[in-house]
């Protein structure tokens, strides 16, 4: 199958995106412990990665492949740029809880865990790489890491993702990431992401 290039997000497509990496991480443990019913998961995920998505359109990065076989997306990798300071989300509080609802306490553990290891030294980091379950094993996700991996390792800049299973670390390692100390770092049920750093 022949996909099209990979190109910048436009800024009407962030919704896309979000449902995109929600439907592509739906189920993943984190997910699952953000929000256990599967009938709430996938559109308050969406927001969530919407909301996060449209931040990373004005401080780092969105790149997209879209689906050969028709309307939408089939990848993309949503990127923030570390390298220089940038606020947070506009009313991230205020959109957190309208979105979140009930599990709210859920999502505050997450962001708690996140700020807490995040490492220090500039950087860009790989918040989302997802790609629709349709177009999985056809290496769009290392399509997608190797166009801005090519012009870090230019700038001589290094990248931070977090991990979310064995099987993510596996795919990491082989595209230049190492672990990182803390590597493993826990939600409050006991699930684990993985920290990461690439360096040329």
């Amino acid at each position: 199958m022949s996909f099209p290039e990979i190109r910048p997000a436009r800024a009407d497509e962030i919704p896309a995106v979000g449902h995109l990496i929600s439907l592509s991480f739906f189920d993943l443990a984190a997910n699952a412990y953000l929000v256990p019913p599967l009938d709430d998961r996938l559109p308050v995920m969406a927001d969530f990665f919407a909301m996060l998505t449209e931040h990373a359109d004005k401080y780092g990065r969105i790149d997209v492949i879209d689906n050969p076989e028709g309307d939408g997306l089939a990848g993309t990798a949503v990127w923030f740029d570390y390298t220089t300071e940038s606020p947070a989300p506009e009313n991230y509080d205020e959109r957190l809880r309208s979105l979140a609802g009930e599990y709210l306490d859920r999502f505050l553990a997450l962001d708690e865990l996140f700020e807490k290891h995040h490492p220090h030294d500039p950087h860009w980091h790989l918040a989302f790489l997802a790609v629709h379950p349709d177009h999985q094993e056809h290496g769009l996700g290392s399509m997608l890491m190797k166009r801005t991996h090519d012009e870090l390792d230019a700038a001589g800049l290094p990248a931070y993702l977090e991990a979310t299973n064995a099987n993510n670390v596996r795919l990491y390692k082989r595209v230049g990431y190492a672990e990182m100390d803390p590597f493993e770092m826990l939600l409050p049920d006991g699930t684990p992401f993985f920290r990461m750093w690439r360096t040329l």
